[in-house]
């Protein structure tokens, strides 16, 4: 697998074992590869890392090896990576790494590190998300470029609520928006202005988009899937590398390149030349938080007139109070009859 090697990142050196060491069989890219990738990028990555508590997505033996997530900090953590403790909905506590610069990306890369999964939190205040997470998820039969449509309309959508949102790729079929907010609501606040946006934008476009939580109602529309929100779930970081054969990352970009965009134009490959060419597009995110006092409005609005309260939560949340009951549309009415 070839000797190790010393890599110089923010002005550390992080130790690279096994370099040669093929994580992308069909493109032939190795460790190293992804590696140098995260230096080229390091800044863009850290900047949508910095000081969040972070689970690593770990594929140790390349992409044809097994994987899993790691949300506990590793053992022999570096005393320049800091942690923090999150709460976890079943009552469960884990410190989680907290990247604060470019070096703590490389080290985690060092460990087969290809996606990083941030909260939406910073690890002085873990129960304030300082993020609204949209997550516009193509079902079966729809695809990015309805994605892209989708984000279009939800762009004045935002505006009207006083919310400045940030496109990115999954680095699969989807698209991300994120709003930066100031940490002054709980997950379940957040978790409520998104189902809130979600529905206005349901609304809107009903055809095309659609906030049901089960697969059978959904149909051929794009999902706006407002559980990202919910504690413990997390959206891959931008310039995060995705396990697939392309090795895609999660792409910045602005809303004017939207429409021209693809997910494989942002590869492990093609992404430092971008990163070289425009920088971090999104280096400007953090500086304008958004309050939600008016997509909270909205949902209450919503629950005032149109009766429309709360939705599901994932299957493993414990059961929350005024949530409708967690049973498939079709099931329900089997066991009605």
């Amino acid at each position: 697998m070839g000797e190790a090697v010393e890599l110089t990142v923010g002005g550390r050196q992080v130790r690279l074992s096994n370099p040669d060491k093929v994580y992308f069989p069909e493109r032939g890219l190795t460790k190293l590869d992804v590696a140098r990738y995260y230096v080229t990028v390091g800044e863009g990555a850290a900047r949508a890392l910095h000081d969040r508590p972070t689970t690593l997505e770990r594929y140790p033996e390349g992409l044809d090896g097994e994987s899993f997530f790691q949300k506990r900090a590793p053992k022999y953590l570096p005393d320049w990576i800091p942690t923090a403790r999150i709460s976890f909905p079943s009552g469960r506590h884990a410190d989680e790494i907290c990247p604060t610069g470019p070096a703590a990306v490389v080290w985690a890369a060092n460990l087969g590190c290809l996606t990083f999964h941030p909260w939406p939190v910073r690890r002085a205040d873990t129960d304030h998300p300082d993020e609204l997470r949209i997550d516009l998820d193509p079902q079966p039969g729809t695809d990015f470029a309805d994605a892209v449509r989708a984000a279009v309309q939800l762009r004045p959508l935002l505006a009207e609520l006083g919310l400045h949102g940030w496109p990115k790729t999954s680095g699969g079929r989807g698209l991300h928006v994120f709003v930066p907010i100031v940490p002054e609501w709980n997950f379940a606040q957040v978790r409520r202005a998104a189902i809130a946006v979600g529905r206005e934008l349901e609304r809107r476009d009903p055809t095309r988009v659609t906030t049901a939580w089960w697969k059978e109602e959904r149909g051929e529309r794009i999902f706006v899937d407002y559980n990202q929100t919910a504690r413990d779930r997390t959206i891959a970081s931008a310039y995060s590398v995705r396990p697939n054969r392309r090795a895609t990352v999660s792409a910045p970009l602005r809303w004017e390149e939207l429409e021209h965009a693809h997910p494989d134009d942002f590869d492990v490959v093609t992404m430092p030349l971008r990163f070289a060419e425009v920088g971090d597009v999104h280096a400007e995110m953090d500086r304008h938080p958004c309050r939600l006092d008016a997509a909270l409005e909205l949902a209450a609005r919503d629950e005032r007139e149109h009766g429309l309260g709360d939705l599901p939560y994932p299957p493993e949340h414990p059961k929350v109070k005024g949530e409708p009951k967690r049973v498939q549309p079709s099931r329900a009415k089997r066991t009605e009859s």
